[in-house]
């Protein structure tokens, strides 16, 4: 054997030759350069097998000391008792996971590398075992490995701030000094795996956090926030678990979780297209940034207060949201084709006061209206003039029949309406995404049209008097994943405009919209129009965050929801998000989590991420005798794919070798006090109960 090899296994001042020989049977004799075994002959060849390995381990140039050959034979002993096939202790004890300064993250029990490879290959794992056994710290190298191999975006240490019945609000000082002491644990375990000064700087980015697990859930919305449903817009309060939401794909998708906030700081998050929702600071955002896009990236989840003053790239906005795509609606039945009332909405004279007309430059336009309204007949009186009349109506002394298009109108409430209170029926705005289409082609072919710039694409611009029908436009144009912003031209003070050589005063207000809509969805169908539009495209609709401010206080509640993007959509049809995506999330202390603050926190999972649970049953500190949820969960998830419990047992705990034989001195005595009740009660009972008088009575 190699001098140095042999100097390495035998450690300082033999200490390790001496703990092999008070854990050997087998004699061990070193002479100069040469070990040698003698004895029983399965004695020698299981130290043999030890020192084996020891020396592979020497050989790598790992530091082998008293420990180490402790567990090295606790392996092989294992593995003679029915471990076959388990790796061998060299592979145990050299696989690296982080290193510092020379300090090396690695399993040193079987056990341990059977739970840090568990979490290499699934999605969800619990580590229940006793206190000393390596838990959470092999957990967060796990996490820090995965952050420096650019698997994960972020880490995310959580634990239940509350232990032993012990109550924030009674403890001394401000918020943060009171949530610390609870974290600390969290905190010295990474700044063993990171530089110093590498810490203060990746949690100031947001890209470790570390929060107690109440915090988990305050990515929340005030309770009156509309979210889309496929009903239509519902307050987030009022949405209960198995309720369908949006999702970003405009698709229905399931809410699986409902967790009341209280009372919390809000603030209302504006984009440059005039859309707005409020959210608390912790709420989540997945956004893009130009950095994200120069390196081919999909985004990133942010909360609020990430944002906050750091809305700009240079002039450019900094974070752009994603667009719903075009929203499933179940089609429903309307009266009207949705082109053609479109078409009439935009220049019909539908004041009910006179037969329904339409007036135009286009014949095109006429020529649609009439194959659209079958029971109608689209007559022309001059060069822009039609009316609709009955088709096939009766000539004198007929029996007189009300105009179908009229009635139709009545139907829906538009009869009798002018240019500045038209609007679009919520029959038509709740529907499809070919009737709401159908509607909004109408309305851009007649008050609407391509927009062209020198070397840009083609925006849609559309004007209306109505600021009804301004709000139904948008909500048509949101809703099928495009983008519009609005301004005003005032009636006041503008110059008039002139008819016939005589000047024509605005009684209204002008609202002009500018629109951009995804490349699927065609704004026209009126020829000159559709092809002036398709020579440049449209360009692709984008929303950026403009502007974060405080909007006061609010009751909340937070919401997760089953779509693989965590994403869903809320108020002016803006996509936000309320789960963890990207991210290695660890929840350390779980024994002291509620069955609700477990549910909580394990529906928070995102896409391409990992979620680590650690905890000991043995010491549950939840007060009031309340269950605990890693206790619970076992019986929930026991069973369900890609989600792993590892075991580990005294024989894992990696402190002060004494604290192993504390934990199993009270695992016998735990288990001495459930039998000796069971004993009592089983006993049969002779006599009265021994009383205060019956023992007086015996002793008479």
């Amino acid at each position: 054997m190699p001098e140095a090899a042999l100097l390495a296994l035998l450690g300082k001042r033999d200490e390790n030759l001496r703990e092999a020989e008070s854990l050997l049977a087998a004699d061990v004799h070193v002479r100069g350069n040469e070990l040698t075994l003698s004895g029983e002959p399965s004695d020698v060849a299981f130290a043999e097998r030890v020192f084996a390995e020891l020396v592979v381990l020497a050989s790598r140039g790992q530091q082998i000391d008293p420990d180490g050959v402790r567990r090295a034979v606790r392996m092989l002993r294992d593995e003679d008792d029915g471990g076959d096939g388990a790796p061998s202790p060299a592979e145990v004890l050299s696989l690296d996971i982080v290193s510092r300064r020379g300090r090396t993250v690695r399993p040193k029990t079987l056990n341990q590398k059977r739970y840090v490879d568990a979490i290499d290959v699934n999605t969800i794992v619990f580590g229940i075992g006793p206190a000393g056994t390596g838990k959470t710290y092999l957990a967060m190298a796990k996490a820090v490995q995965a952050l420096q191999a650019k698997q994960v975006n972020r880490i995310i240490l959580t634990r239940p701030a509350v232990e032993a019945g012990e109550r924030l609000g009674f403890l001394p000082g401000t918020l943060s000094e009171k949530i610390d002491p609870y974290l600390r644990p969290l905190y010295d375990a990474l700044h063993d795996m990171l530089d110093t000064d590498a810490v203060p700087k990746l949690m100031a980015a947001g890209t470790i956090e570390i929060a107690p697990l109440a915090y988990m859930r305050g990515r929340a919305q005030p309770v009156d926030t509309p979210v889309l449903t496929p009903d239509g817009f519902r307050p987030i309060g009022e949405l209960r678990v198995g309720d369908l939401v949006t999702g970003r794909d405009g698709t229905p998708t399931a809410v699986v979780g409902v967790h009341p906030q209280g009372r919390k700081q809000v603030y209302r998050v504006w984009t440059q297209d005039g859309a707005s929702t409020r959210a608390c600071g912790e709420h989540l955002w997945f956004v893009t940034t130009p950095d994200d896009r120069r390196h081919g990236k999909a985004g990133r989840v942010l909360q609020t207060q990430e944002m906050m003053g750091n809305l700009r790239w240079s002039h450019a906005h900094r974070y752009e949201l994603p667009v719903v795509s075009p929203v499933a609606i179940p089609e429903r039945p309307v009266p009207m084709d949705p082109y053609a009332l479109g078409l009439l909405l935009g220049d019909g004279c539908i004041t009910g006061r006179t037969t329904p007309s339409f007036s135009t430059k286009d014949p095109e336009l006429a020529e649609a209206l009439d194959e659209a309204l079958p029971e109608a007949e689209v007559t022309r009186t001059d060069d822009m003039d039609y009316v609709l009349r009955r088709r096939g109506g009766g000539g004198r002394g007929g029996v007189i029949t009300a105009n179908p298009v009229t009635a139709v109108l009545r139907e829906l409430g538009l009869c009798g309406t002018s240019s500045s209170t038209k609007f679009v029926p919520q029959a038509y705005l709740h529907n499809s995404v070919e009737v709401r289409l159908g509607v909004l082609q109408g309305l851009l072919d007649t008050d609407g049209g391509p927009v062209r710039q020198g070397g840009r694409t083609c925006r849609v611009q559309y004007t209306t008097c109505s600021s009804r029908l301004r709000d139904d436009v948008v909500y048509l144009v949101r809703s099928l994943g495009g983008v519009v912003t609005v301004r005003t031209r005032y009636a006041s003070g503008r110059a008039p405009g002139r008819a016939a050589g005589r000047p024509v005063h605005y009684r209204s207000d002008a609202y002009v919209l500018e629109i951009r809509l995804p490349a699927e969805i065609a704004p026209f169908r009126l020829s000159r129009k559709r092809d002036a539009y398709e020579a440049t495209g449209g360009g692709r609709p984008r929303r950026y965050v403009d502007s974060i401010l405080p909007d006061g206080e609010a009751d909340c509640v937070c919401i997760s929801v089953a779509s693989q993007d965590s994403l869903y959509v809320t108020d002016d049809f803006i996509v936000t998000h309320n789960t963890l995506n990207d991210a290695f999330i660890i929840l350390d202390e779980a024994q002291n989590t509620t069955p609700e603050q477990m549910k909580m926190f394990l529906t928070r999972l995102g896409y391409n991420s990992k979620m680590v649970v650690t905890g000991d049953v043995t010491q549950v500190d939840l007060p009031g005798g309340a269950p605990s949820g890693l206790r619970v969960v076992r019986d929930i998830l026991d069973g369900v794919e890609d989600v792993v419990f590892a075991e580990l047992t005294s024989h894992d705990v990696v402190r002060h070798r004494l604290v192993a034989d504390i934990i199993d001195a009270y695992g016998r005595y735990d288990e001495a006090q459930q039998r000796r009740p069971q004993a009592v009660s089983s006993a049969p009972r002779t006599g009265p109960p021994v009383g205060p008088r019956n023992r007086e009575r015996r002793g008479r």
